[in-house]
């Protein structure tokens, strides 16, 4: 048997220049920053594959599609038809178009945030020097934004038509504006509850079918109580009923508010029943950010 020679060389140490990173280290902002704006992208498929493209890209074009054939109406016929104003509400235009909108909240939502706790990627986020609290803001900021860029993009467009239909640039601006805030408020109820649905299972088609199940079964039986309660003289009931469905209780804030036009039956009449929906509204926002830090605080890091 051949033995190595005395002396030889057993292993060799290379030099693969590995260095410590002494770069400047910019903190939890910056991270913040970078995952919000990252998940505003992942919202919409952008920095994603092709096929997470295609559900939030098309139904960002069915939002825009209804407001454009009435920019084409508004533009072409207003005189024919004598209108004087939009054809369809700023302020109730989300309400007809909720079906999409509320796809596109259930759909996004386990993507920002199941995944990452099935995935255990979370661990990652959590490390230094990210805090919990400062991870879930961020989620819920995200999903807030894009869902506020689908509600809020058909309402720019149906005021940029009115503009062109020589509409009141004042009287158009005001209801713009106040439909605006509705819309950062709608989604504001909407992405925080579908996080917090989101954030109580790692199966992504199960977050999916539960929110959009809360958020359908929720404004259907709403609308039934409103319209039992209307018919039977009772509108204090349905006045009520409104603040369990995001759709018809940021719909009434906005009549309390801005004198917008309503899309229910029963919409809140008095600064009591006013005041009760402001504050519903503000209860089911920040109620959802704070059962997502409680959430959070039993997720391992």
């Amino acid at each position: 048997m051949s033995t190595p020679s005395e002396g030889a060389p057993t292993g060799v140490i290379h030099d693969i220049g590995y260095r410590p990173y002494a770069g400047p280290r910019l903190g939890e902002g910056a991270v913040a920053w970078a995952l919000f704006v990252t998940g505003l992208r992942n919202s919409f498929g952008l920095g994603r594959s092709g096929r997470s493209k295609v559900l939030p890209m098309g139904l960002l074009a069915l939002m825009l599609l209804p407001a454009l054939i009435l920019v084409g109406v508004l533009v072409q016929a207003k005189d024919l038809l004598g209108l004087d104003q939009q054809i369809v509400a700023y302020s109730t235009y989300p309400m007809t178009t909720q079906l999409l909108i509320s796809v596109f909240v259930a759909s996004q939502a386990p993507a920002l945030i199941s995944r990452d706790l099935r995935f255990r990627t979370i661990t990652l986020y959590l490390a230094r020097p990210a805090r919990r609290a400062t991870y879930v803001l961020v989620r819920m900021a995200s999903l807030t934004a894009a869902t506020f860029l689908l509600v809020a993009a058909p309402l720019v467009l149906m005021y940029v038509g009115g503009l062109l239909a020589d509409l009141p640039l004042g009287r158009e601006s005001q209801r713009v504006g106040g439909a605006l805030v509705g819309a950062l408020l709608l989604a504001a109820c909407l992405a925080c509850t579908a996080a917090l649905v989101a954030a109580l299972t790692i199966r992504r088609g199960l977050a999916v079918t539960a929110v959009i199940v809360l958020l359908l079964v929720t404004y259907t039986v709403v609308a039934t109580i409103q319209g039992i309660s209307a018919d039977t003289g009772h509108a204090r009931v349905g006045e009520v009923a409104g603040i369990f469905s995001p759709y018809t209780l940021v719909n009434g804030v906005q009549v309390y508010v801005f004198d917008a036009p309503h899309a229910t039956r029963t919409p809140p009449t008095g600064d009591g029943m006013g005041v009760l929906y402001l504050l519903a509204t503000a209860v089911t926002v920040l109620g959802s950010v704070g059962a997502m830090l409680l959430r959070y605080r039993k997720v391992q890091g």
